[in-house]
This record gives C-alpha cells, sequence and structure tokens, in this order.
C-alpha cells in the first residue's frame, strides 16, 4: 500500500455521498503517474472495504497511487466549499446527496452527464441518489449508496396479536397497529416529530415539502391538499402509541423505547436494530422488517433516501484518474461489495439481488427504489437549520388547526428558500 490515510471504521447510516474531482476538457493528461487524492467522511466505510478497493484499484492502475484522507463532519460544508474554491482540490470528494446543489451553486463542479450515460448506466440509479445530484439537466452528483427509513417490528407481539401476514398498504398497517395497540403495549411508538417520515407519507399523496415555479423561486407547499392528507395520515398512525408529540425521534432515543419491549413497531434505519439487541439481548433475533407500506399492495411507500453522491471539482489537476475512481466506486463491482459489507442499498435498482440474504436491508431496498430526496435547493440546509415542519407537526396534533398551521410553517420554508 502506498502512503494514505486508511482511518475509517464501520458505518452505521450516515446520510453522505462521495464525490470526485474532475478537470475542464484536456485536463488531468499531462501527469503521467498520478496521486489523486480522495476524501472520504468517518464512519462510510469500513477499514476493509477500504484495503480491499485501494489495493485492487492500484493493481490494475500500477500508475496511480490513491491517497484516501478521512474527513469529518463537523465543519465539512464550509470545508468542501472552501477546496472547491481552491486551486488544488482534492479529487475525489463524499458528500451527501442533499448537498450537491449546494455545491453545484458555486459552479466548481465538472459535469458528470456524459459518463453517467455512457459508462454508469443512469437510467438504473436510485431515484433520492440520482435526482439531488442533477441540476438544470447537468449530472454534478453520481451515486454511490444509499439507505433509508423502514418497519422495524417485534415478532412476539405481532405473534401474540394474531398477525400472520405482514401489512402491505396503509389499511392494513392502521388495522394491525390497532390491533397491537394495547393497555400493555404500543401497537407503534412515532415521535410527533419525525418529519423524514412525514415527508413519505406527502409524497405518498402526491404532495411536496416544496417546489420551484417558472422563476427558479421555491415555496414551501405544506398547506396544498396533498400534503394535508399526509399529515393526517400521520396523526391517525402517531395515535396508535405513546410517542411524544413535541419531539422528534432522538428524544428519547427511538431505538432505547423499543428495547423495552412493550413496543410492537418504530420507523427507523435496519441500523437501529443493532442499538436495540444490545440494549436488550431477549430480543435478539426476535426482530423482523418490513418496507413502509405504500397506498396499495403494489407500490411501497415513498421514503426520504439518505447517502452519497461523488463530485468532481473543476480544477482537479486529475481529471481523467479523478473520474476514472469514481466510476470504479460506482460500478457493479464495488457496488456490490459495498452493499454487503456496510448493509447499504446500492446505487442501482438492478442490483437490489445482492443484499436478497439479508431481511433488513432487503427491505430498506424495497422502499429505495421509491427513494426521494429533500426539495433540492441549495437553500434547504437553511429551512433544516431552524426546521419549521417540526413545530408545525406537533401544533396538528395537540389539535390545532392543520391548515392554518400549514400554510405558517409554509411561509417560514418559503422565507428560507428565497433569503439565501
Amino acid at each position: 500500500m502506498k502512503n494514505r490515510c486508511l482511518v475509517c471504521s464501520a458505518a452505521l447510516l450516515s446520510a453522505v455521498a462521495l464525490s470526485g474531482c474532475g478537470s475542464l476538457p484536456g485536463g488531468g493528461g499531462k501527469d503521467d503517474s498520478p496521486t489523486v487524492t480522495v476524501w472520504l467522511m468517518k464512519d462510510s466505510v469500513s477499514d476493509a472495504f477500504l484495503k480491499r478497493f485501494v489495493t485492487s484499484y492500484e493493481k490494475s492502475h500500477p500508475k496511480i497511487t490513491l491517497d484516501v484522507k478521512i474527513q469529518e463532519w463537523t465543519g465539512i460544508g464550509d470545508k468542501v466549499l472552501a477546496a472547491l474554491d481552491s486551486e488544488n482540490p482534492p479529487d475525489v470528494v463524499e458528500v451527501g446527496n442533499t448537498q450537491v446543489a449546494q455545491y453545484a451553486e458555486t459552479s466548481h463542479l465538472r459535469g458528470l452527464t456524459l459518463e453517467s450515460v455512457r459508462d454508469l448506466g443512469s437510467e438504473d440509479w436510485l431515484p433520492g441518489l440520482a435526482q439531488p445530484g442533477r441540476i438544470e439537466g447537468d449530472q454534478y452528483g453520481i451515486p454511490w449508496y444509499a439507505a433509508n427509513r423502514i418497519v422495524i417490528y417485534n415478532k412476539e407481539l405481532f405473534e401474540a396479536a394474531g398477525i400472520d401476514k405482514l401489512p402491505r398498504t396503509r389499511d392494513e398497517w392502521i388495522a394491525d397497529t390497532t390491533a397491537l395497540n394495547t393497555a400493555d403495549t404500543q401497537g407503534i411508538y412515532l415521535a410527533g416529530q419525525d418529519w423524514y417520515s412525514l415527508a413519505g407519507f406527502i409524497w405518498d399523496e402526491g404532495g411536496e415539502l416544496a417546489v420551484e415555479d417558472g422563476s427558479s423561486n421555491w415555496h414551501g407547499t405544506l398547506d396544498t391538499p396533498a400534503a394535508l392528507r399526509g399529515m393526517a395520515f400521520y396523526k391517525q398512525l402517531q395515535g396508535l402509541g405513546n410517542g411524544p408529540k413535541n419531539s422528534d425521534e432522538a428524544t428519547p432515543p427511538q431505538a432505547d423505547v423499543f428495547a423495552k419491549g412493550d413496543v410492537a413497531q418504530i420507523i427507523s434505519t435496519p441500523s437501529s436494530a443493532r442499538i436495540i439487541e444490545e440494549k436488550n439481548p431477549h430480543l435478539k433475533g426476535k426482530l423482523g422488517f418490513f418496507p413502509i407500506p405504500g397506498k396499495t399492495a403494489d407500490t411501497p411507500g415513498a421514503v426520504f433516501t439518505g447517502g452519497s453522491d461523488l463530485i468532481v471539482p473543476k480544477n482537479t489537476h486529475h481529471g481523467t484518474a479523478a473520474t476514472d475512481v469514481v466510476e470504479a466506486l460506482a460500478g457493479e463491482k464495488w457496488q456490490t461489495d459495498l452493499a454487503r459489507t456496510m448493509s447499504y442499498v446500492p446505487n442501482k435498482t438492478t442490483l437490489a439481488g445482492v443484499i436478497s440474504g439479508d431481511e433488513s436491508t432487503a427491505a430498506m431496498a424495497v422502499g429505495a427504489a421509491r427513494g426521494r430526496a429533500t426539495p433540492n435547493s441549495p437553500q434547504w440546509a437553511s429551512v433544516e437549520a431552524k426546521n419549521p415542519i417540526k413545530p408545525y407537526m406537533t401544533e396538528v396534533l395537540e389539535g390545532q388547526d392543520p391548515k392554518k398551521a400549514a400554510k405558517a410553517a409554509s411561509e417560514l420554508i418559503t422565507t428560507a428558500l428565497t433569503s439565501g
């Protein structure tokens, strides 16, 4: 192995993305033995995966050296922006799938549309990864991996309630959850401000969190009839348990609540299963998983897709080599390895079969086919910074007029998206 940092540990879910540095046409060809610098985020991949990839890649590309540098999430946005604006940026950078628009706005990213179509089979990419990387028709972010929410359930409680067939529609889900919700058991633990889960219900109804008009202006749309229907379903489901109305799934951590043994279901990523089993070893082997049900049996519920895209800065000095590294990481061989190693969903729907032996990841892959991302605005981070969606949800759950509360929240979203 050549000089590089290989300090990386096994990850749970990270809403991150790998990006590569490219060059302008004609760039990157002067150095016959380039060192390609790759920025990866902490805990995105395991040490073992990284060692396998670097060793294999350098063996098949003997003139190229990979220099992998692990980055911390804290302050990464400003660090990437500064790197993109510099004359000596890294050649490949990992960024969150929803961050691509922010970086593309700088005009310092290399477009990878040609590579996407010609070499990477973009027609099969997961929409929740591909769409955030596509800005005004050009592909800047190359999907790397995904993870999304599923339903984790207690098999013993389902069996005790006489449920021997997992729900595939919202109506079946509500019926089962109602049966599970007794004096001793919560049918579901759903925190009142789990806005990622709400987003999925809104999308199922044909609504959006925000939309862009023909003048490239964004507007919050929580007060549309479709979005209000999504919130109404959320309220119905949330009422079949004792989840707090004024906090999110992290307060208290919902995996800790589930581990007590009296909760039938939670909506979470598969990584929560490990935490639950650590907290309560009695539940080991007694957890089940299924995709969030949709409105009909043949279509799973829409979900927010967190994950990684790969981007390529314009100012890279090794554009051809950097793009090749991105293509390798996004290709079938290493997608298969990464998905099996990290329990991620691979970047293509056609690769879902490589994780079929893992019940939780397989359930996640079903949902990922209908995955979505947050509105593709460079200012969306400003919305999440104060997040008016959360208090809106609490207001509705506590009995305030849904349309009035949604209109006020939509106006705050609009302000955040237009003041950046």
